[in-house]
């Protein structure tokens, strides 16, 4: 009761007479478009972009290098593994041996080949798009509108706001502002976050004088995460808007690259979706460099490869990417999946159905190396890396039930199921291992069979070739590693790259460390994914929230808690490879000792004072680090001011009740349901209400109300209302005393 009495002293200071706050509309006026959901299991077809007859052979040529290459190193390790374990016939367990080992084999096979292709490609880069170039200073005249959408959800608004007013003054700066329109598309569901958001927004637009072309707007439902929230905007404002650029929380763009990637689809009418190639940056923790630096390092080899094969019939990565509006509303509207989560209900990783189903309109899915200046952020620990990732994981195995909609290219299918595999390939490693104990029991435990019933002068000896084993050993980790050696080749060869890096002997440092370190934690990402996996063939929904950013700490109690599983698996499997065989346990020691160290070695990633020692010792920099764009120093400036201002720990309905300005600002900004759409009755609203008629005071409103009730009061004029008229007794009773 105290502190919620401290809160509410705040209420004696509203003003009477203050002069009301009337802000710019927040919103432009509405042109309501169409987007129907579409079917997954009809399909009349449409007009084909097909590639013209010098584009189709030089298709046909690329994949199937792509294709082969993979199919003769696979062919290659499986027949390695049967001279490794077969003498004469194969043991049924050492059949299972076989099957685990050539679908991991393969998958590793066809990413080193697709890297080897861009490393090729690299060294005498040619693009499939003409990607027009600006003179430094320069600015180019775009025909058509962009808008920059920017979905959140209950992210720090300051962080959002910091890149926004970056790329916002950098558009300015270019003279290319009447071209980009900037969208804040928000799906908070936290009271507080919420009010934050409209007053960082009221605050983004004094400072940049951005009325005519910020805007901002919060969903009153949540429905489809993500994609409903872009599927909205198009459906309210898109037809406004001949492209948009999608960005993540995280995101940030140059003003080249944003003026750079609506000049390349105006020139490139075919094309639907073309993806960038983003950085990341900001990366302060140990973890977060570390997968700073293999993006930098190695992300150019593996992107031109993608790049090369796809050609226009590419994916989507959610973000940092520029859209056709037209080809959006015509071909992406998602449907609902029948059945239960995980496998039915809204598509969770929407982007690859969304570029899949643009492609089956007809249209181009490009993916593009030309241009610069696209850059995120990553989680800054391995377990808010790991959260991210069973949340992937959820959305790739619901694609299983998207793999059979008719009328898609095969090679959108085969994204499709590039993505699938992606997780199911840990399952097959773990089986892989488990089997390969197995093995190593039956020969401790089991007394082999010397003669068997059938006639024959020698005996059957159960041997492996150890000679051949360490062959394929070397050959597997060379194709596991193969495309961060390419990577880092390719570095060496551009001086100025290098020296971003810190220099040559700083890149091979780097190499070593992130390869070492990403090794140990690959037992644990193993086991995560596999869980994962499991746990949505078995229909747990495992859920969706907030991922952490780079400036939120990571408590080492939530560290132990989430790896205190993987360490007991980790003596237990160690224990027991020893009681076999100590050489057993050599062979698993990669394994066993990931997971024994999963606590120390995740606690160590997520520290930040690791990953700044680093860095001033000159390791895993990299160039967008050691010679930033002067947008992400602008960002930084940005967002370390906006951040000393911090959060009000008032509650927000007390805020409302109190603050005059605010709450006008607020109900300004609040959704205005379309003209003709009755919505559906609201029952938090109803609820909220009857629990106010009950309330006495401002404080029994903060007490009575739960998390979703707080907001759907909020989100009605007539519950900002009622909170008033609680609030105006204990004014009127300070102002008196005074």
């Amino acid at each position: 009761m105290d502190n919620l009495g401290a809160q509410s002293s705040a209420l004696s200071n509203m003003p009477e007479n203050a002069p009301e706050f009337i802000p710019a509309p927040p919103v432009p006026p509405e042109s309501f478009a169409d987007m129907p959901a579409q079917s997954l299991s009809e399909w009349q077809g449409g007009a084909d972009a097909r590639f013209p007859p010098q584009s189709l052979s030089q298709a046909l040529f690329r994949r199937g290098i792509l294709f082969a290459g993979t199919l003769l190193l696979t062919l290659w390790a499986a027949y390695g593994m049967y001279q490794v374990m077969a003498v004469n016939d194969l043991t049924n367990v050492q059949i299972l041996i076989m099957v685990l080992f050539v679908p991991n084999f393969a998958w590793i096979s066809f990413w080193f080949v697709s890297a080897v292709m861009g490393y090729a490609v690299a060294l005498s880069p040619r693009s499939m798009l003409r990607v027009p170039r600006l003179a430094p200073g320069s600015t180019m005249i775009l025909s058509k509108r962009t808008a920059l959408v920017m979905p959140t959800y209950n992210e720090p608004p300051h962080r959002i706001y910091a890149n926004l007013q970056a790329m916002y003054e950098a558009l300015r700066e270019m003279g290319a502002l009447g071209s980009f329109d900037i969208f804040i598309l928000s799906d908070t569901t936290e009271a507080a976050i919420w009010l934050e958001e409209e007053e960082g927004f009221r605050d983004l637009r004094a400072r940049t004088g951005g009325d005519a072309n910020l805007f901002y707007r919060r969903r009153p439902r949540n429905i489809a995460r993500k994609s409903g929230n872009v599927e909205d905007f198009c459906r309210r404002w898109g037809m406004n808007y001949e492209h948009m650029i999608v960005l993540d929380a995280d995101s940030l763009m140059t003003g080249e690259a944003l003026v750079r990637l609506a000049a390349v689809m105006e020139v490139h009418p075919e094309a639907g979706i073309i993806q960038t190639a983003p950085r990341i940056i900001n990366g302060d923790t140990l973890f977060a460099r570390l997968q700073q630096f293999a993006g930098g390092a190695y992300g150019s080899v593996v992107a031109a490869g993608l790049a090369y094969w796809h050609m226009g019939d590419g994916n989507y990565w959610g973000h940092n990417a520029i859209i056709r509006t037209r080809a959006f509303l015509e071909n992406a509207g998602l449907p609902v999946l029948p059945g239960r989560a995980p496998f039915g209900g809204h598509i969770l990783s929407h982007d690859f159905v969304e570029a899949a189903l643009i492609r089956r309109g007809g249209w181009k899915v490009y993916m593009t190396t030309d241009i610069e200046g696209s850059y995120e952020e990553s989680p800054p620990a391995l377990i808010d890396y790991a959260a991210r990732d069973r949340r992937w994981c959820q959305g790739n195995m619901q694609h299983m039930a998207v793999l059979r909609t008719r009328g898609l290219h095969w090679l959108s299918r085969l994204h499709l199921g590039l993505g699938i595999f992606g997780y199911l390939a840990s399952p097959f490693w773990l089986s892989f291992l488990l089997v390969g104990m197995l093995l190593s029991l039956q020969a401790h435990y089991i007394r082999p069979e010397y003669f068997t019933n059938e006639f024959q002068i020698f005996p059957t000896w159960p041997v492996i070739n150890p000679q051949r084993a360490a062959w394929l050993y070397a050959g597997t980790m060379a194709v596991l590693l193969g495309p961060k050696i390419l990577g880092v080749m390719l570095v060496m060869r551009n001086r100025t790259r290098v020296e971003g890096f810190g220099g040559r002997w700083a890149v091979l440092a780097g190499l070593l460390l992130e390869t070492i370190l990403s090794s140990m934690t690959a037992p644990v990402m193993m086991l995560i994914q596999t869980s994962a996996v499991m746990g949505s063939l078995a229909g747990r929904d495992i859920g969706w929230r907030t991922q952490r950013r780079g400036g939120d700490r990571v408590p080492f109690r939530e560290v132990a808690l989430r790896h205190r599983g993987h360490t007991i698996l980790g003596v237990v499997l160690g224990v027991s490879a020893y009681a076999v065989s100590p050489m057993l346990l050599a062979w698993m020691s990669p394994v066993v000792l990931g997971l024994l160290l999963a606590i120390p070695l995740s606690a160590l990633g997520a520290s930040r004072r690791v990953g700044q020692a680093l860095a001033r010792a000159g390791l895993l920099l990299t160039p967008e680090e050691a010679n930033p764009h002067p947008i992400i120093l602008r960002s930084q400036k940005i967002q370390n001011d906006l951040a000393r201002k911090g959060m009000p720990v008032t509650d927000p309905l007390m805020r409302i009740a109190a603050e005059r300005e605010l709450r006008e600002l607020h109900l300004a900004m609040l959704l205005t349901p379309r003209p003709g759409v009755k919505g559906d009755v609201d029952v938090d609203f109803v609820v909220a209400m009857a629990r106010l008629e009950q309330a006495e005071s401002i404080e029994d409103a903060v007490r009575f109300l739960s998390a979703r009730e707080k907001l759907a009061v909020l989100g009605n004029a007539e519950g900002v209302a009622r909170l008033v008229s609680l609030a105006r007794p204990r004014a009127e009773m300070a102002s008196a005393a005074q």
